[in-house]
């Protein structure tokens, strides 16, 4: 259990989120490990919205809203897996406009010269 304060505008608020684990350890190894999934969860939360604006969107019927954020998730895996300097909404712009990008995205990074013939000799990849 983690029990977490809250003080907004001067007043506290209280609550106590429960969680299950196979980690053994003390509380503060327990702290750090729930710390660090919930800042990975809101800084993907907060990336997906900056990007891609989920919160704004009013899909709520049936499994759209489920298929959506999957959808978003896939095309962000993506976007990350370019290392170009533009912004994530830059690179998302231009995956909209320019077809030879969004290929690129899609089947990854051109590779490098005569890495195919160096696997195939040592037998990793045919």
């Amino acid at each position: 259990m983690v029990r977490a304060a809250r003080r907004v505008n001067g007043k506290t608020s209280l609550e106590e989120r429960f969680s299950s684990s196979s980690l053994a350890g003390n509380a503060r190894t327990f702290a750090f490990a729930v710390c660090g999934h919930w800042g990975s969860e809101n800084a993907v939360h907060w990336l997906r919205d900056l990007v891609f604006r989920a919160d704004a969107c009013r899909v709520s019927v049936g499994k759209g809203a489920e298929n959506l954020a999957v959808l978003r998730h896939i095309a962000l895996n993506f976007l990350q897996q370019d290392r170009s300097k533009q912004s994530m909404k830059q690179k998302r712009c231009r995956a909209a406009l320019d077809p030879t990008y969004l290929l690129r995205l899609l089947t990854g990074p051109t590779p490098i010269a005569g890495a195919s013939t160096l696997l195939k000799r040592d037998g990793n990849a045919a």
